[in-house]
């Protein structure tokens, strides 16, 4: 009896990298082959690496998992080791260069390349089926590729390209596909939401897909994931005002505050039209929950900079905030034009800063929840509490609602309305309506 081969899948990065490792089990599995994500196993036919090429802590990762399994290969453990997603566009030659052990090194995933390579068929048919990876209940839905924006820090154009929208059609497909798997929330990623449809109509078109994702009740839950603020169409706060099936949560990266650290950056907007647009956002949904992220240490951030933009999250309290510090990336308009004078010990500081300050506007935040009743999402199962979100969280990034056994007996995937009893500083703690 032939043996069965088996392929293991490791991606590495972002959401955006897991849905292409998706597509790719899915094309493997049609072909009758045994396929796994990011197994622990050693005793594969082949490896493929999905990588990231973003920043220089994601791309240590991605090189050293690349040499851990090339060890395998050389100890007879894995027939083959394939590499794809951004390093390997980013840098094909030096990696062919540093690791020729490697089989292949693919640039962006190409799906059917890919199958071409490992000499199986590609069904056109099933190019929108996926296996989730995620917990059932909820996966995320790409709308576009590639960026058109010219962040002066971001390798992200120079590594995916110009920004291409994906027809509303082939997104509706693939949400009807998903649907039939019982997902109940759809997360919507790219690159850059806000410019969805400009390449396609010269017009913004997302908030045309949304609606069109609401009206079609198929999900309880969509959410809009990585939209710039330059730009922004106003029109989906509507759309969130109408439809209760899109969630009151935003994630919109504004980097920054000062105008001279904006303009630095190339962000396209100042300082006053990001305040404006925030409020507007607040003053239409006063309970929306804003996520956004900031980058400390690029070039020409000194204190006085850096106290302004301190002094914006305390004061505008924002609900959930991630903070990197600056690296130089090869090619890159900053690396090109500015020299990184600021310390890794001072851009650590400050991050560290900005994130104390959260902490406790969390934790001031979770505290105003107690009493209060929230439709919650079950994510997982542990052995003494069920975890879960509210529509004020995505995956993974935020706040989770745990809930303990012996207060409750609930089922991983279905919603439930939570009162919260307790809070922390990134943890809210819940029980059922009594």
């Amino acid at each position: 009896m032939q043996k069965k081969l088996k392929i293991n899948i490791i991606t590495l990065g972002c959401s955006k990298n897991l849905v292409e490792s998706e597509y790719l089990m899915n094309q493997i599995k049609t072909n009758k082959i045994e396929v796994f994500h990011d197994s622990d196993r050693k005793d594969f036919d082949a490896v493929i690496i999905n990588t990231c090429g973003f920043i220089l802590d994601a791309k240590e990762e991605s090189i050293n998992t690349i040499l851990d399994y090339i060890e395998l290969k050389e100890q007879g453990k894995i027939k083959k080791v394939y590499v794809i997603g951004c390093l390997s566009e980013r840098y094909k030659d030096e990696l062919r260069e540093e690791m020729p052990e490697v089989d292949k090194y693919f640039g962006n995933v190409n799906v059917e390349e890919i199958i071409k390579e490992l000499q199986l068929e590609y069904n056109e048919k099933t190019r929108f089926n996926r296996i989730i990876t995620t917990p059932s209940h909820y996966a995320y839905l790409k709308i576009a590729e590639g960026c058109d924006r010219t962040c002066s820090f971001c390798a992200i154009p120079l590594i995916k390209g110009a920004y291409t929208s994906r027809p509303i059609e082939d997104i509706v497909a693939e949400a009807k596909y998903l649907k039939s798997k019982k997902v109940r929330e759809i997360i919507l990623i790219a690159q850059d939401l806000t410019y969805y449809g400009y390449d396609l109509k010269s017009k913004v078109l997302l908030p045309e897909l949304v609606k069109t994702l609401a009206e079609s009740n198929d999900f309880d839950w969509i959410r809009l994931n990585y939209a710039y603020p330059a730009k922004f169409p106003t029109e989906i706060i509507q759309i969130m005002k109408e439809y209760p099936n899109v969630c009151r949560y935003l994630d919109i990266p504004l980097q920054h505050i000062n105008d001279g650290i904006l303009k630095n950056m190339r962000r396209g907007m100042g300082a006053n039209e990001t305040i404006k647009l925030l409020e507007y956002i607040r003053k239409e949904i006063p309970e929306i929950a804003l996520r956004t992220t900031f980058l400390v240490g690029h070039p020409g951030e000194g204190q006085k900079e850096f106290d302004e933009l301190k002094k914006f999250v305390q004061d505008f309290k924002f609900d959930r905030m991630g903070v990197f510090a600056y690296s130089h990336e090869e090619n890159t308009y900053a690396a090109k034009k500015y020299k990184d004078l600021i310390s890794d010990e001072v851009k650590q500081k400050r991050v560290e800063e900005l994130m104390e300050i959260q902490q406790n506007i969390s934790y001031d935040k979770n505290k105003a929840k107690l009493g209060k009743v929230y439709k919650t999402i079950i994510d997982r199962e542990e052995s003494e509490y069920y975890v879960g979100r509210t529509e004020f969280d995505s995956p993974e990034v935020d706040n989770e609602v745990v809930i303990f056994k012996n207060k409750a007996s609930l089922k991983v995937g279905e919603f439930y309305d939570l009162e919260i009893t307790a809070s922390a500083e990134f943890d809210l703690y819940a029980e059922p309506l009594k």
